[in-house]
């Protein structure tokens, strides 16, 4: 009666722990509202974005304005966790004053949003805040801050790319050989069928179907071998907020990005036009900060690196890191926000030197 009340306890708490399993799953995947975790609060709206604003302004130091990826998630992979958000190490490593594009998701009537509107609402938001800022650029949020700076070199004092393909063709990443391999009409399918945008479930699935064994197998198993650790459980759902909340993007812009950043590379050979003008990246001659994930293969380092021989800032003014990790490590991975972010922080309240 002891060994059979003994395997019934430990059958019983074996079915438990499979309900637990399930019940984490189905929380995991539902519908979530991601939120910034830092304190901040709505500057100003645009169409394409709401302006969120970190800390408070400080005598003579100029802005800085985290542009976040427009990829597909929401703006929260930079106010990501409470010890585990880049804006929060800006705040405390002397960037006072912090304000960040929190993209909105396209609806039906910004399906023809182009580029260009989303240049001019960067314009909007730079001159909101006095016309000169430092631009911290998160991956795609790096190439429209590259052209910001292109087009309007007096409105961007420092500029921080990370992560972000400013040389689309170099490299030989899995992204960049998909992208290369898909006919334009494969893309125009897509945004077809989503109905003139770009679908952000569509996106989702691309980006776990570049690692499917950590998506469809490995993470459901590291689950159910954790059901029982909260901390744990805390730290996925933090995740699956953001991660599986993705949002859509104007089908005009998508495949304006596509096709002339990814495939044609226009902005690295100086061919792309951006509000009336052809842009030349060696009209950046502003401070540059070059940041790249060692195992990134969204964004290869060649990719950012390469964008030093581009740009027309001196070499002495350029400084290039790479640091251990991935694409999304960049921007929310605990190392990287301990020893890189903070010495980026430094480098953007520190004097301007002349020349």
């Amino acid at each position: 009666m002891m060994l059979a009340s003994e395997v019934f306890r430990q059958g019983q708490e074996v079915v438990d722990k499979q309900l637990r399993f399930l019940e984490e799953e189905a929380r995991l995947h539902a519908v979530h509202h991601p939120r910034m975790a830092t304190a901040n609060h709505v500057r100003m709206k645009l169409r394409t974005l709401s302006l969120r604003e970190y800390g408070q302004a400080t005598g003579g130091l100029t802005p800085t304005l985290v542009v976040a990826p427009y990829a597909g998630h929401t703006s929260v992979i930079a106010d990501y966790y409470q010890g585990q958000s880049l804006v929060e190490t800006l705040l405390a490593h002397g960037v006072a004053h912090v304000f960040l594009t929190d993209w909105h998701s396209a609806s039906e009537d910004m399906k023809d949003l182009e580029i260009d509107n989303y240049l001019a609402d960067l314009c909007v938001v730079i001159d909101e805040l006095g016309g000169r800022a430092n631009l911290v650029g998160l991956c795609q949020g790096g190439w429209i801050s590259a052209m910001m700076a292109a087009r309007f070199p007096g409105k961007v004092e420092r500029l921080v790319l990370a992560g972000s393909p400013i040389d689309a063709g170099a490299g030989d990443g899995p992204l960049k050989q998909m992208v290369e391999r898909s006919p334009i009409r494969f893309y125009e399918d897509l945004v077809r069928t989503g109905g003139g945008l770009m679908r952000g479930s569509f996106m989702l699935q691309g980006w776990k179907n570049m690692h499917p064994d950590e998506h469809y197998f490995t993470e459901h198993v590291d689950l159910f071998q954790h059901i029982d650790d909260p901390v744990y459980l805390a730290k996925r759902e933090t995740f699956a907020a953001w991660y599986e909340t993705p949002i859509d993007l104007p089908g005009r812009w998508y495949l304006q990005a596509i096709r002339h950043i990814f495939k044609d590379n226009l902005l690295a050979r100086g061919k792309y036009p951006a509000l009336g003008k052809v842009l030349d990246l060696k009209d950046i001659t502003c401070p540059l900060y070059l940041l790249a994930g060692e195992r990134d293969d969204i964004t290869t380092p060649e990719q950012v690196l390469n964008a030093a021989g581009l740009v027309g800032t001196p070499a002495a003014r350029i400084t290039q890191r790479v640091v251990p990790g991935g694409h999304i490590g960049l921007f929310m991975g605990g190392r990287t926000l301990a020893e890189a972010w903070p010495q980026i922080a430094q480098w953007l309240v520190a004097p301007l030197q002349a020349g």
